[in-house]
């Protein structure tokens, strides 16, 4: 009665198919945000240097605090420019929502394992589809949570990598010193990691 037995049929049902959906958006929420990498650039003239590319490379998972900027001459500007760090630390929201992600993938391999080769055991304990039902519950109310503090932590994230970072800027204000914004790294990635989870959760309570 346990054998393994190959059956799709309960892939077609909403059970099967929220969680393979569940599947294909965890991949997409740990890949996106886990895999990022970007930098801030900025264009800074003073002593004997003009419009000289500075950059802060940054990545998951998003400790801001610890990147610097890299200094625009050898001189450090004729010694007024000093290491210039990114403001705040994201870790930990950014590692709540990619942690998350993991193991809601690892799951829902095995949820999708059990679907596929065991569906004759699985309808016939009630013990599994409880259980199923109580995993998904807890998943969604953490995806729910992970996501709000993620989209938190990426508005924040935008906020300390754009334009609006040079007026805090010490070194910028030094005479004969000027700072100019160049560019950032589009986010786009990251937004597909909040958007994907948002339609997933519509899609399970909606």
């Amino acid at each position: 009665m346990a054998g393994l037995r190959i059956d799709f049929g309960l892939l077609l049902e909403p059970l099967g198919f929220i969680k393979v959906l569940e599947w294909i958006f965890s991949i997409f929420a740990f890949a996106t945000c886990g895999g990022f990498q970007g930098e801030t650039t900025l264009l800074v003239s003073c002593k004997d240097v003009v419009n000289k590319t500075v950059t802060a490379a940054f990545a998951y998972p998003f400790r801001l605090n610890t990147v610097v900027f890299s200094a625009p001459d050898p001189k450090h500007c004729g010694g007024t420019w000093t290491d210039i760090y990114l403001v705040g630390n994201f870790s930990s929201s950014a590692q709540f929502f990619v942690t998350l992600a993991v193991l809601v993938f690892l799951y829902c391999t095995a949820a999708l394992v059990v679907y596929i080769g065991y569906k004759h055991v699985y309808r016939q304990n009630n013990k599994f589809p409880l259980t199923d039902l109580a995993v998904t519950v807890i998943t969604a109310f953490l995806w729910l949570v992970s996501t709000f503090a993620w989209a938190k932590a990426l508005a924040d994230i935008k906020m300390s990598t754009g334009a609006s970072i040079i007026p805090g800027i010490e070194s910028c204000k030094a005479p004969g010193t000027t700072c100019r914004f160049a560019s950032v790294t589009n986010m786009g990635t990251l937004n597909v990691s909040v958007v994907c989870i948002q339609w997933h959760l519509r899609g399970l309570f909606y």
